[in-house]
């Protein structure tokens, strides 16, 4: 009985950890049979692990479930209507995976199963992205960008972020390789999921991680006393890719005439025009409630309001809008303590990878980054795809980094 049950929760895991390359279907399914298979070992009190650090002693789960608690708290005093409050506390459910997935991956023989399943769904991802781009007819492919942006399951904004991560997490695995042929497997895939950004995709915020996401391996990559000189990569980098990638030319031209144009005043809702609007009202919301902000889900409501002050045929945005920019969507729900609640995720994370194996801690350290940075120019962790990718990203390393922690012929960051 107890081999059946450790074969259920086994075969969970590594399907909530493949769905981060598949779609929002499978992804939302998995998660909520994830959260289900948790709750007799969490209301039963038994051990949550067997190798490795328990997971009373990381800081990532615990703050993570403190964001839920927060939001559901919000509930009280949002101006939002219940439906839209409720959806909106739905999105931020997705945390809930962290813990869940370090609850239930209790040794590091789970850990790695789900790792490998991660990271093959991200194969499976990159692999159709490129047959689409190459044009090659794919069943599976159930975007409405596939044809022309090439995107498989979500948007090109989405994949583009999602591939420059993967870059980065192949890239630092690859010292976990027993043999040269992985070693220059995972070396080729990385490469391969650059190509995604840079060639494939067109989103602005992909190309800026991904430049990143080069950058930081080129920094640990360096002798300590060296690594100052990484400041000057990033535009190095951005010039090359600018010169190099027509895509790339294009779509930093078109962001430097849209600022110039809102800047005179002449925008014509683009999306940087979109988002200087969006931003701009966030911040004058979370001027007029620091404290507490407006509730979950409230950021519609709370623009719409602002708006129409200014503009009275303001037409009202429709559920489930957002500012495309983390810190002021939790800023506008949560007031100022939404915006510190926030950074408080993303130190305990960085404070959890840093006591982990150096391979999988700066795989870990840069999907956080590239987490901070897509939530400067995108709401990435409420919005469904590409915010269930980071938690599952986040999730499965620090399940494999907890568990594998102990391991003594891995060098410590």
């Amino acid at each position: 009985m107890r081999l059946k049950n450790l074969g259920i929760r086994l075969g969970l895991v590594c399907l909530v950890a493949a769905s981060a390359g598949l779609s929002i279907a499978i992804i939302s399914i998995s998660k909520v049979l994830l959260v289900l298979a948790a709750l007799p070992i969490l209301l039963m009190g038994k051990k949550s692990a067997v190798d490795g650090t328990p997971v009373e002693k990381m800081w990532a789960p615990l703050v993570a479930t403190v964001v839920v608690f927060v939001f559901a708290l919000s509930l009280i005093w949002t101006l939002a209507p219940l439906d839209q409050a409720l959806g909106a506390l739905g999105k931020y459910g997705k945390f809930l995976i962290i813990p869940v997935l370090l609850v239930l991956i209790q040794t590091r023989r789970e850990a790695y199963y789900a790792l490998l399943c991660f990271l093959g769904a991200q194969v499976f991802l990159l692999s159709s992205s490129w047959l689409l781009y190459f044009h090659v007819p794919l069943v599976w492919a159930t975007s409405n960008m596939a044809v022309d942006r090439y995107a498989v399951f979500s948007s090109y904004l989405d994949q583009g972020i999602m591939s420059a991560v993967v870059a980065a997490v192949f890239w630092h695995l690859k010292a976990l390789a027993p043999n040269k042929f992985l070693l220059y497997t995972a070396i080729a895939i990385s490469l391969m999921a650059l190509g995604n950004v840079f060639i494939v995709f067109l989103g602005r915020t992909a190309y800026l991680i991904g430049i990143v996401m080069v950058s930081l391996a080129v920094f640990w990559m360096l002798p300590r006393r060296y690594r100052f000189a990484v400041v000057l990569l990033p535009p190095l980098l951005l010039l090359l890719a600018f010169f190099s990638f027509d895509k790339v030319a294009q779509r930093v031209s078109f962001t430097r005439a849209e600022v110039s144009d809102y800047s005179a005043g002449v925008g014509a809702a683009t999306s940087a025009d979109n988002r200087l609007d969006f931003w701009k009202a966030s911040i004058e919301a979370i001027i007029e409630k620091p404290l507490a902000g407006t509730g979950v889900g409230s950021w519609a409501t709370t623009y719409n309001k602002i708006q129409k002050k200014i503009y009275p045929t303001h037409k009202d945005l429709t559920v489930g809008g957002n500012p495309h920019q983390e810190f002021l969507l939790w800023g506008v729900q949560l007031g100022v303590g939404g915006i510190m609640l926030l950074v408080a995720f993303m130190t305990a994370v960085m404070l959890d990878l840093r006591k982990m194996d150096t391979p999988v801690g700066r795989a870990g350290l840069s999907v956080l980054v590239a987490l901070a940075i897509a939530c400067l120019f995108n709401s990435s962790l409420y919005d469904a795809y590409i915010g269930d990718f980071f938690c599952l990203s986040l999730g499965v390393l620090l399940a494999y980094g907890a568990r594998s922690c102990a391991t003594p012929q891995l060098q410590k960051s």
